[in-house]
Order: C-alpha cells, then structure tokens, then sequence
C-alpha cells in the first residue's frame, strides 16, 4: 500500500486533506539568502505560527521543497510538526546551483554518491547538515520526495549528472520528483531525458511553469505527456496577477487536466505573515483563491484535487 512520508512518519493518502505540495517553512541563512533576502526562515516558532494559520484555515499537509545541502532545516520541520500537527513531507535531491557556495561538494561529487545519498534519505533518514561539507548528521525523518531544478542555463553537463542521480533515487524508491523550472529553460527535453532513464510521467511534477513558460502550450505538451504540473504564480504581482493565473488554470482545466493539476505558493518569509504581517499568508489559497475560482465556476469536486487527491496520488510512495 502506498505511502506518504512526513517528517515524523508515514500517513494515508486519504488521510492527507488540503495538501500544498510546493512551500517553505524552515531554511537558514546561506548562499540562497544572498541571492534574495527572504530566503531565510530560520525562527521555527514563526514556522509554527504560520502552520497553525495554515490549519485554522483548513489545511492539513504541506511539502517542504528545499533539498540537502542548501540550507535545509530537518530539526525546525519536526519542532513545527510535532507542536502544530502540521504533516511536513522534506525534500531531499538538488536546487539551483546558485543557491549552493561556490566550491559546495554537490558539484564535484560523483553521479553514484549522489544517487546514494538521496536514496539514504528517502530511506532512512535526511541530514540536518550539508551546507559546508559532505552530510554526516543523519535524523529518523525520512524525505517524503526528490526535489530538483531546471535552470535557465538548461541541461549542462553538471545539471544532467545532477539530474541523473537524481532520477536513480526517485526509480529506487518510487518516489515522485518535483520539478523546479525557470524561466529560458526547456522542460520537455527534460521531461524526454528522465523518461530515458526510466521514470514514469506521473512520478514528474513540474513546478512554476505557470510564470516560466510563456502561454498555454508547453504546459499543455507536459500535461498530455502524463505529468502533473503545480501552479503558484498567485499573489505574485512581478509575474502576473491573480486573474492571469486563474485564466490559465482555467484553460488547462477546460482542456481536461483537472486530474494532473496543483495549486500551491511556494512561500518565502516575505509571503508569511508570521515573518511579514502584511504578506498574504500561507493561508491565501484557501482563504482568497479558492473562493476566486468558486465564483468562476471551478466546482468544490475539482478543488479538492487541486490541493487534495492529485497531490496525494502524486506523491504517495510504495516503498
């Protein structure tokens, strides 16, 4: 029976509820927080105050998409777990090399090691170190997920051995992939090499393409590929507005996607309130968006896949 794997233990899939499958609750300061300021969560007690907000308001499980080695907190998502009841899945695999120190271990270490260590982690348990030197600090909570990213500079040669150990873990552990994507890349010759190596399309979740790509069509190509696309261009003003999003979800919706969609807001401490008082709240979804596609005829049915049983199928593991 399939699985989901929280921080502190495995759940149901039927147990998961309102589920955000891309956010972030815990990271300190490092490399990524040079590359922008509010990439630094590193006040856990203001994790769980915005758990809590998070629960009020109707949600019950949420993924922690950052991965080893890049300022990943493990210890602050059990503190906000076990006092809020908030289910925390963790991320192991990779992000953007440029959120990692210029002579991090990631970069030089070897395809098999990686794919080992990811594998360890979803496994037996993630490292709560690994921003300086090779993880050696193992905890009991095991990766609930293999997070990794797609840069504008596309598939370089450090990117596809990145990606390649990655993809061993996730096939070794059934685990599903969550997929960063920016801007200038090309996620369907990504999506063609990860079939390659033998993972399937609905172990993929691409995430962001709704600011990364331009227009309806390759996000259209990845969905009728069979792999599930998370949308979180909400509440982000720089990119677009609420209306632009809700006019694309509502395309691939009518285009019959309904299935393979997700909703989530990719938080950073700017957008908590508990951080920020006058951010939106990783609440928002419930509070402000689902109520916005209610009154555009999107039914409480399909809502509920978006931020339930897609994202429950998605990542349930049977490992």
């Amino acid at each position: 029976m399939k699985q989901l794997f929280s921080v502190t233990g495995p759940i149901s899939p039927i147990d998961a509820g309102f589920f955000q499958p891309h956010e972030h609750l815990a990271l300190r300061e490092g490399a990524s927080f040079r590359c922008n300021p509010a990439l630094r969560m590193d006040d856990p007690e203001k994790g769980a105050e915005e758990a809590i907000r998070y629960l009020a308001a109707g949600g019950r499980t949420l993924i922690d998409a950052q991965p080893v080695g890049c300022g990943r907190k493990v210890s602050d998502l059990l503190f906000i777990s076990q006092k809020t009841g908030l289910q925390i899945l963790g991320s192991t695999g990779f992000h953007k090399l440029c959120f990692y120190e210029q002579e991090h271990w990631l970069k030089s270490e070897s395809e098999d090691r990686l794919a080992s260590l990811f594998l360890e982690e979803l496994q037996d348990g993630m490292y709560e170190d690994g921003d300086t030197a090779f993880p050696c600090c193992r905890t009991e909570a095991r990766a609930g997920v293999v997070k990794t990213a797609l840069d504008s500079c596309g598939l370089t040669p450090l990117y596809e051995r990145l990606f390649r150990a990655a993809a061993h873990a996730a096939k070794a552990a059934d685990s599903a992939m969550l997929i960063h994507v920016e801007r200038g890349s090309d996620p369907l010759a990504l999506l063609s090499m990860l079939l390659g190596l033998g993972l399937s399309s609905d172990r993929l979740v691409f995430c962001h393409t709704d600011r990364a790509c331009t227009g309806p069509e390759i996000p259209l190509r990845l969905l009728e590929a069979g792999a599930y696309l998370e949308m979180d261009t909400i509440a982000r003003p720089q990119y677009h507005g609420d209306r632009e999003e809700l006019g694309l979800l509502l395309t691939l919706l009518e285009a019959g996607f309904e299935d393979q969609l997700m909703l989530s807001l990719d938080t950073t401490s700017a957008r908590m309130k508990s951080y920020t008082p006058d951010a939106i709240g990783l609440d928002y979804l419930l509070r402000v968006f689902h109520p916005m596609l209610r009154s555009h005829g999107v039914s409480d049915a399909v809502l509920k896949k978006l931020n339930g049983t897609n994202c429950a199928a998605a990542f349930a593991s049977g490992r």
